[in-house]
Formats: structure tokens, C-alpha cells, sequence
């Protein structure tokens, strides 16, 4: 299944706020983090973070604000470019999954 046929908002958001968690990939600047060029790094993979804030994208996606607290900005990531330190990824350490309440 494609990114574009995946409708994240039907259920809860995958990290909870003040979730410990990592990036798996660079995150470049897409044109939206104020005052710095389109395409530059605004973390790297393996910089650690928390989650301050979860917002959504185009109705679709869950938009997590992560604090890198080594760099001291905030940047946003979807789900995919995160995992958690504070939980296994698997179902049943997942927040708010059937098993875990």
C-alpha cells in the first residue's frame, strides 16, 4: 500500500507526549522551518528527542514535533522516520493498542 492510501487519523497517534524517541533518517528542511535553505539537515539520523506536540498533515497523517534538545529546535516528522525509546515497537508495547489499554 502506497504512503498516499494510508489514512493514519482513524485511529490514535502511534507516541505519546514527552515519548522518548529517535530519528531513523536525516530530516531536511522542506521549505517550512523558518530562516534556514529548503533542503538543508535539521536532524540527523539517530539524533534523540521528545515529543512536544502532535499535529495532522492534508487529513491524513500524524505530525509529531519532536525537541532535539542537543541542537535545541523542534522539527516535525510522521511516524515512519521515529521510534520509540521509551517503548518496544511491537504491538503489544504500543500506547493505547488493545493490549497494552
Amino acid at each position: 500500500m502506497a504512503e498516499g492510501d494510508v489514512v493514519e487519523l482513524t485511529g490514535p497517534p502511534f507516541f505519546e507526549f514527552g515519548e522518548k524517541v529517535r530519528l531513523k533518517k536525516h530530516i531536511r528542511n522542506d521549505g517550512t522551518f523558518p530562516n534556514r535553505e529548503v533542503g538543508d539537515i535539521l536532524g540527523r539520523k539517530g539524533d534523540e528527542g521528545y515529543i512536544q506536540s502532535i499535529g495532522t498533515f492534508l487529513q491524513q497523517f500524524y505530525i509529531y514535533a519532536v525537541f532535539i534538545p542537543e541542537t535545541g529546535i523542534t522539527i516535525g516528522c510522521k511516524r515512519r522516520e521515529l521510534e520509540s525509546l521509551d517503548y518496544d515497537d511491537s504491538p503489544e508495547e504500543i500506547p493505547g493498542s488493545p493490549t497494552n489499554g
